[in-house]
């Protein structure tokens, strides 16, 4: 059955493979006629792209159509669910129906369930900014889709200088393909063109690990200048710190497989344990707990509507290491 659940927070990758799919699906001469594109944080429109799926499509190739914001594996209303449940298999063969989602799909919804007995799902998740491996693979995952081909230490130079912002990695990518036109691109390019490493999340966490509150500051400052969305850097903090928490509570209670150590406190490498191990000497679990306490203090002022810039002072100048 043509239905799809694509789900992540890599915006830029999900919104490629939802273009290659329609490409792949639709003849050009139909377009028009055979794409809809819908938002399902409206009920009505959610209904809608149920109605359309159920439609042949016109001329010829198929139909494609694309329901942004799904709601169908998240909190979906009972009427809603029922409505799914009864049109999939109305479905016809050359109709597509792409469900695209931020959040991962929650596994106990009766429409999930559904779902997973007839759909292709895809994940396009983003690694978080302090694996370092992740973002490795973000990079390299993200130049062979643009059929481009980096030298390793190009991949870990870019890694470094934009983090997990997708979007701005696209962009990098496309000028580093017209710089370096057939040649594989190296880490001259990358500094040529990509510029000096942003400031991120990792930076300000580990600022505030060493008591550096003045230095986490500035850089919240220029993420800030960057357009970060707070709410976004406090929860990149936030499971940063949980990390390094779960790292110290689990050596305190005698674990010291590195392996055992990152699949509890889910980390995708378990190398990075080495590196954490050396940023955390001498740190109490009770310091990560004061921390956290300050971060959840900044969160609920952001969402009662203060400021980033006072909410982050004022909720960070209050600790004291």
């Amino acid at each position: 059955m043509p239905i799809h659940l694509y789900w992540g927070d890599d915006a830029t990758a999900r919104e490629r493979a939802v273009q290659e799919l329609i490409d792949q699906i639709i003849e050009p001469a139909w377009v028009s006629l055979n794409l809809s594109r819908l938002d399902g944080s409206s009920a009505d429109q959610a209904t809608q792209a149920l109605n359309e799926a159920r439609t042949a499509p016109f001329g010829g190739g198929g139909r494609v159509v694309l329901l942004q914001r799904s709601p169908f594996c998240e909190r979906c209303p009972a009427e809603l669910a029922e409505q799914l449940e009864s049109a999939l298999p109305l479905i016809p063969e050359q109709s597509h129906l792409v469900l695209v989602s931020t959040g991962k799909p929650d596994a106990r919804l009766r429409t999930t369930k559904a779902l997973r007995k007839v759909a292709e799902e895809k994940k396009f998740p983003l690694p978080a900014i302090w694996d370092g491996a992740g973002l490795i693979e973000l990079v390299q995952r993200s130049a062979a889709a643009a059929q481009l081909q980096l030298e390793p230490a190009a991949a870990e130079l870019l890694a470094d200088t934009i983090g997990n912002d997708s979007s701005r990695l696209a962009g990098e990518l496309e000028k580093l393909a017209l710089y370096c036109g057939e040649k594989a691109v190296d880490v001259a390019a990358v500094k040529a063109l990509a510029g000096p490493a942003q400031h991120n999340a990792l930076a300000v966490g580990e600022a505030l690990l060493a008591g550096d509150v003045g230095g986490a500051l500035t850089q919240i400052d220029g993420l800030m200048a960057a357009n970060e969305p707070p709410l976004r850097l406090v929860a990149s903090l936030v499971s940063q710190l949980r990390g390094w928490l779960w790292l110290t509570l689990l050596e305190q209670s005698g674990e010291q497989d590195p392996m055992v150590i990152a699949k509890a406190a889910g980390i995708g490498n378990p190398k990075r344990i080495y590196v954490m191990r050396k940023q955390l000497r001498g740190v109490r679990p009770q310091r990560l707990l004061k921390l956290l306490g300050r971060l959840l203090d900044v969160e609920a002022a952001l969402k009662l509507g203060s400021p980033a810039d006072v909410a982050f002072r004022d909720g960070l100048l209050g600790q004291s290491g």
